[in-house]
């Protein structure tokens, strides 16, 4: 397989680029997981390795905006991969190429939660100024076509109502394992197409119900506790935000966007049913 490199019109780009471009012959390609949004290429060289995402589906992410973004957070110190470049080919697709920086974490343990927790609190405690972050309606952005399902959608009006945002934060968006990898013992966090100025309570209860459902309770509670210690919250917002997240996911999962688990689905069922937020609107036997 080809490396697709010189088949780019790069719009920016430093100068690994450059070099990678004068090795293409030698480049050795690898196809990795593929995402819901993107093609996932892995792009080696003799000493490094590079990710090339490609965005040949249906999204249309700003990727000069995820370029700028992860550039100003590597300037900051935080844990992201190096940007090399973004362009678009042939086929007019968004590409973007960065650093490879290891593999999806695929075991939990408390020392890890802790991290991931410490990397949340990092990113939710940085200042946002000159990031340029766009803001968008929350509503909109996570729950699309939630008109669709009056339950959820009735719901959702009911949670809103208890809570005033504060879109003030840079937020992930999707903070989870698949968009943690791990190499030699250091995390590095990937994926910023959500990346914008959102409200960090429910950034972190996406998260910690995502754990709750596909990794365990035990795990998620460590999670939670080490946010806790750095970011307090209100336990009456917690209960509302994690309630957002549960109708996210259920709305991902009626729209066939989630892993299908047994196991992860029985989990969320019990979540679901038994949260003092939800259970009234009965929404999982409605799915």
């Amino acid at each position: 397989m080809e490396a697709p490199l010189s088949r780019v019109h790069w719009i920016e780009k430093n100068e690994v680029l450059d070099e990678l471009l004068s090795q293409e012959d030698i480049l050795t390609v690898h196809p990795m997981n593929q995402g819901l949004e993107a093609e996932v290429i892995k792009i080696s060289s003799e000493n490094e390795s590079y990710v090339l995402k490609v965005w040949n589906k249906e999204s249309k992410p700003d990727v000069r905006f995820q370029f700028h973004l992860v550039h100003a957070l590597v300037e900051r110190g935080f844990s992201v991969p190096l940007p090399v470049g973004w362009g678009i080919n042939s086929n007019s697709h968004q590409m973007l190429l960065t650093t490879f920086n290891g593999s999806p974490i695929r075991k939990a343990n408390e020392q890890l939660m802790v991290h991931m927790a410490n990397l949340l609190a990092q990113m939710h405690q940085m200042d946002v100024k000159e990031l340029g972050l766009p803001k968008y309606d929350f509503l909109d952005y996570f729950f699309p076509g939630a008109g669709e399902h009056q339950d959820i959608y009735q719901a959702l009006d009911s949670l809103l109502s208890l809570v005033k945002f504060k879109q003030e934060r840079l937020i992930h968006g999707d903070f989870h394992f698949e968009n943690i990898v791990e190499e030699d013992g250091r995390c590095t966090v990937i994926d910023w197409t959500n990346g914008q100025l959102g409200d960090p309570r429910y950034d972190f209860a996406w998260t910690f119900i995502l754990q709750k459902i596909y990794i365990s309770e035990r795990s998620a509670e460590a999670f939670r506790s080490a946010y806790l210690s750095e970011i307090d919250i209100c336990p009456k917002d917690l209960d509302v935000f994690e309630a957002l997240a549960c109708l996210r996911w259920l709305l991902l999962a009626r729209r066939g966007g989630t892993p299908k688990e047994p196991a992860a689905s029985d989990r969320a069922k019990r979540l679901i049913t038994s949260h003092p937020y939800l259970h009234e609107w009965q929404v999982w036997n409605r799915a």
